[in-house]
């Protein structure tokens, strides 16, 4: 993780991806703000939520899915006027 302010807002595709049982979710906010991070289950249900005043930078979380089914889960990042959604896979 650098210490520089990216440019731009990044979600990346988590990794590794099928997972089992964590996988690593990393992005990059251009600027301050309230950041929301959320991870849905295929029928849209959240199974995962985050709300924090993140600073300008890059970050990665670790997301733990022993408790979870396997399939086909979606995860989101928002912080301010960027949104962005990507898929992953949890295979038992």
């Amino acid at each position: 993780i650098s210490t520089e302010i990216p440019v731009r807002f990044v979600l990346y595709q988590n990794f590794p991806n099928p997972f089992n049982p964590t996988t690593k979710i990393k992005f990059e906010l251009p600027f301050s703000g309230l950041t929301k991070i959320v991870i849905y289950d295929i029928l849209g249900r959240e199974v995962f939520k985050m709300d924090e005043f993140k600073k300008a930078g890059s970050y990665e979380i670790t997301f733990e899915g022993s408790n979870f089914a396997s399939g086909i889960y979606f995860y989101s990042v928002e912080s301010g006027k960027f949104k962005d959604t990507k898929k992953m896979v949890l295979l038992k």
